[in-house]
């Protein structure tokens, strides 16, 4: 055990403790340039699925949310890129922090969207067509508790490199 080398990786952690604890104080307001890039993934996911009707077409926004930083987050699990890795697990907890809001208003529906009065709120419809729209708030919950495992993943990355490396050597060896 070489406790140079451990501290090394635990450094990415360290340097991302505030930026976690920023999220998770945050709560998923709006943070300016992130949340605009966050906004145009949205609003893509909306065209991308367009064609498989109503539901998944007004889900595909956030669906769109998740699957963006996921592909992130599998690219530099393959690579191998750790501190990469982190910060995208961190970037998809941000997006379920905003989720988690949008989920929570849709009863109150008092978040301004993109078209003003003219657009519907997805979570108010989705909830609804689920049947489940006086459940907001349990939807809110359930997406910030996703973040908050996501971030406690993120952080405890070097812990998982370690397992991922001797289950690569144990795989070279077989």
């Amino acid at each position: 055990m070489n406790i140079s080398n451990d501290f090394k990786k635990w450094t990415g952690s360290i340097l991302l403790l505030p930026v976690a604890a920023f999220l998770l104080i945050n709560n998923g307001r709006f943070i300016p340039i992130l949340d605009h890039v966050n906004l145009l993934f949205h609003e893509g996911g909306h065209g991308v699925f367009k064609f498989f009707g109503k539901f998944i077409y007004t889900l595909g926004g956030s669906l769109m949310q998740i699957i963006i930083p996921s592909l992130f987050i599998f690219y530099f699990l393959k690579t191998r890129r750790f501190f990469a890795l982190q910060l995208s697990i961190l970037y998809l907890a941000e997006n379920l922090l905003n989720i988690s809001v949008y989920a929570g208003d849709a009863v109150a529906r008092k978040l301004p969207l993109l078209g003003g009065n003219k657009v519907y709120h997805d979570w108010n419809y989705l909830l609804a067509e689920l049947g489940i729209l006086q459940y907001d708030q349990s939807v809110k919950l359930f997406f910030f508790i996703l973040a908050l495992v996501a971030i406690i993943v993120a952080l405890l990355v070097p812990f998982f490199q370690r397992e991922y490396q001797k289950a690569e050597i144990e795989l070279d060896i077989r």
